[in-house]
């Protein structure tokens, strides 16, 4: 399979594109060493958010790494952060600027739409076919993309970047009633520092699906790593900071199902 798909029962869809640690042989092969530790990962979401489960949300999860295509970028590949420094679609280099591929072993056009139609199109295939499953079921639904990235990427942004951030395309992807439900449960406790449509805004997915007017209310959370995990390598997955954030996690993603039901 090209994801991991767990189908729920309540209107609550989370997506984990960049979870992924998958390359095939034949595009691993035209890599560098870099590439291969696969850093740029949202290392252990699954793990993280294990609480969906008793939940019943359906979840979708990437098996592919975003080195071999990055599901959440447009099939156009346009710059979603204009005059902003971005990766794109097949990334050419790491968040920390190391090339991802040997010298003359860089991917073509063909390579793009090869990786188009084998990689990035099945997973938004089973986006799109549970949203469509689940409206019909519950008549609104809640796309909440789960992302998490290193505290400091200079190339991204200056300093530490605040533990939680929220993206809702500047309001275009979500009804602002279920942001509030939302964002006003993490700006109420003062463990963690929040933002809302800062440095990121929601990616493609987010961008895409998010379409309130049909009752599809998408928003991104970007989480700092350091919250769960060590951000170092082997980024091993820290079950003693995790516990300080899941229940947060749980209590605004329960939030967002209980708006969206009202």
């Amino acid at each position: 399979m090209d994801y991991q798909f767990d189908a729920g029962s309540i209107p609550l869809l989370v997506s984990m594109p960049h979870v992924g640690t998958d390359i095939p042989d034949e595009i691993a092969a035209r890599m560098t060493p870099q590439a291969l530790l696969k850093a740029d990962t949202d290392w252990h979401l699954r793990e993280l958010h294990g609480y969906l489960q008793q939940m019943d949300a359906s979840v979708l999860s990437a098996r592919w790494s975003r080195y071999t295509i990055d599901l959440n970028r447009p099939q156009e590949d346009t710059n979603l952060y204009p005059g902003q420094d971005t990766t794109g679609l097949l990334p050419a280099d790491t968040f920390h600027r190391e090339p991802l591929y040997l010298p003359g072993r860089e991917p073509d056009a063909h390579d793009v739409r090869q990786r188009l139609e084998r990689y990035w199109a099945p997973y938004h295939r089973q986006l799109e076919q549970e949203l469509a499953r689940m409206l019909r079921a519950h008549g609104a639904v809640v796309l909440w993309e789960a992302h998490s990235i290193a505290s400091h990427v200079p190339r991204f942004f200056d300093g530490k970047l605040p533990d939680l951030n929220f993206g809702t395309a500047d309001g275009a992807s979500c009804d602002p009633g279920l942001t509030c439900a939302v964002v006003d449960l993490a700006r109420a406790q003062h463990q963690f520092t929040v933002a809302l449509n800062g440095r990121f805004k929601g990616g493609h997915i987010t961008r895409h699906y998010g379409q309130p007017q049909q009752r599809v209310h998408a928003i991104q959370l970007e989480m700092c790593q350091c919250l769960y995990m060590d951000e170092a390598a082997p980024f091993a997955f820290r079950p003693d900071l995790a516990a300080q954030v899941q229940p947060l996690l749980q209590n605004m993603m329960e939030a967002a199902v209980a708006w969206v039901r009202r």
